[in-house]
């Protein structure tokens, strides 16, 4: 059997300087989160992250496979399409960026303003959920962003969220990423959203209404203080 290490190595036996070595390369770690949301197709995830270039998002998935943290799956007829999904290594992956994008939401540098693709929203509510604010709240909610369907259930204090949605939710809510992220974490209105037709509620408006309260957002460190 044939053993592919990294191109790219630090030569450090710590566990992070290797971890760098997997998903350090640019672009590699954002494929790693888009497959969060279940496998995808080449032009999925290309799609979802503005900027990566064919050649580029090629290199990255081949890598990872390499690796081990992703693979290939070709789907029977009628789809008969080529997927790349996360391996159960890989799906191991996510309290990486729980915990990283928990802590870089307190960069003074940090644009919420940016994209935002499902996949983000998706492990973002996991990263922020405040279990403490969610004990009074209970709801069934289905999101739709693009071709991507996620069900949340927010109960007791413990959200759960996953790709897929409830035969019955008590609210949808459709529209793309950054409306959304800019209604829960942003301060927009959920009005000024629909009326600009960037988001659409059906269901419990109440409920909906009362999604920002149970993410919030750690205060940013300060800005530094400019060269003299």
């Amino acid at each position: 059997m044939t053993i592919v290490r990294p191109a790219k190595r630090y030569n450090d036996a710590c566990a992070a300087a290797h971890a760098m070595e997997l998903l350090g390369e640019r672009w590699a770690m954002l494929v790693v989160r888009e497959l969060h949301t279940g496998p995808r197709r080449f032009t999925d995830i290309r799609a979802s992250l503005p900027g990566i270039s064919a050649n580029v998002l090629t290199q990255r998935l081949e890598g990872l496979e390499l690796a081990g943290v992703i693979q290939r799956r070709d789907l029977p007829p009628p789809a008969a399409s080529r997927v790349y999904e996360l391996t159960e290594w890989g799906r191991e992956s996510e309290p990486i960026f729980e915990v990283l994008g928990r802590w870089a939401a307190r960069s003074p540098w940090h644009d919420p303003t940016q994209a935002f693709s499902a996949a983000s929203f998706m492990l973002s509510l996991r990263t922020m959920f405040d279990a403490e604010r969610g004990k009074a709240y209970r709801g069934r909610l289905n999101f739709v962003i693009g071709h991507t369907r996620l069900a949340c259930r927010i109960a007791d204090g413990v959200l759960e969220i996953a790709p897929g949605e409830f035969d019955a939710p008590d609210v949808v809510m459709t529209g793309e990423g950054p409306a959304l992220a800019g209604f829960i974490y942003g301060g927009v209105p959920l009005a000024a959203l629909e009326a600009d037709a960037a988001v659409t509620v059906t269901g419990d408006r109440a409920l909906a209404e009362a999604l920002p309260a149970l993410f919030p957002l750690p205060d940013r460190f300060p800005m530094p203080n400019a060269a003299d």
